[in-house]
């Protein structure tokens, strides 16, 4: 990092495996992380202690009520994340939810309003977008230097697990492979090419009625074709491409983390090539950009707006029901 934070101090709600990656990346940046809060005290306390952290509560109301918190991660599964958004937001807290931002559109919606109504940040924790190489990607592309893009091809697959009772398997509690890996791909090409217009889609269901592998085609308004693949039972290659009329770009495995990448122009020759020096994940860019934005008075990402987030959280639900996925309490 080359600028200091601005400081605000970060609470984590939730402390699974992604508030361990989030909170070693932030210790990395040397962020402010004061508190963590968990429904079990022990959790909490644990944690606590791996990360040199403050402040443990053992309950997310104790957390979100920390006079000393600023700004809450919240890493808990997508089904809780609408309530646990508007709780902390209630409290006065702004907030960073783990992607997918909530399990529909309309309950982005509804934590969209509560933080306009009450001038606070929500956003959503699409790592990827604030990644250095996506930085770049993007910059090339607004650049020309690859023509008229056509299409834009990603891959986000992994084997996870079978069991019927894991959550990526269990309706209940929002599984499918769509939300969990489809999010990034889906979200890849918007940032990319923008607002599908039309939507095709095909899948495989596992027993419980999640989908286990999840294919999508959309067209957008330059005329460019998107496709994505999805995976929880399959390890594919996970690489990203952006082709246009006079190169293409080729983002090497795994895409969506720090990675490289090489610009190919049409007869083959490499014009350009991007290797990543991040350590870690690279989470804290995301957390970074979020202090930027609020020193600088913003309320709301430039790089991923609460209405575009909204937007993609409705754009998975007609992609889950082109496909037949159902949550529990849907029409």
């Amino acid at each position: 990092m080359t600028s200091s934070p601005p400081g605000l101090r970060w609470g984590i709600l939730g402390p699974g495996g992604i508030a361990r990656d989030f909170a070693s990346d932030l210790r990395t940046a040397g962020l402010d992380l004061v508190a963590v809060g968990s429904r079990r005290a022990e959790s909490a306390r644990s944690f606590a202690a791996d990360f040199d952290i403050a402040r443990a509560h053992g309950s997310y109301e104790d957390l979100v009520s920390d006079p000393e918190v600023d700004i809450v991660y919240i890493a808990t599964p997508h089904p809780f994340h609408a309530e646990q958004a508007i709780l902390a937001l209630e409290h006065g807290k702004h907030v960073l939810v783990e992607k997918p931002f909530t399990l529909t559109g309309d309950e982005a919606a509804a934590v969209r309003d509560v933080a306009a109504d009450r001038g606070l940040l929500a956003m959503e924790a699409m790592w990827t977008r604030y990644l250095p190489h996506m930085a770049r990607v993007r910059e090339i592309v607004a650049s020309g230097a690859l023509g008229e893009i056509r299409a834009l091809m990603a891959d986000h697959t992994q084997r996870i697990s079978s069991d019927p009772a894991h959550r990526l398997n269990a309706l209940e509690l929002g599984g499918g492979a769509l939300l969990d890996l489809g999010i990034y791909p889906v979200s890849f090409a918007w940032d990319v090419l923008g607002e599908p217009l039309a939507i095709t889609a095909s899948a495989r269901l596992g027993d419980t009625g999640a989908d286990t592998e999840i294919a999508t085609v959309m067209s957008h308004a330059s005329g460019a074709l998107s496709t994505s693949l999805s995976a929880s039972r399959a390890v594919g290659p996970n690489t990203a491409h952006i082709v246009g009329t006079d190169a293409r770009i080729d983002i090497d495995r795994v895409w969506y983390s720090p990675t490289s990448f090489r610009v190919v122009a049409s007869d083959g020759t490499v014009v350009e090539e991007y290797a990543s020096d991040v350590r870690g994940r690279g989470m804290e860019y995301q957390a970074l950009a979020a202090e930027d934005y609020l020193a600088r008075g913003l309320t709301d990402s430039p790089l991923l707006p609460i209405d575009e987030t909204v937007a993609i959280m409705s754009t998975l639900d007609e992609i889950r029901g082109l496909v037949g996925v159902r949550y529990p309490g849907e029409e």
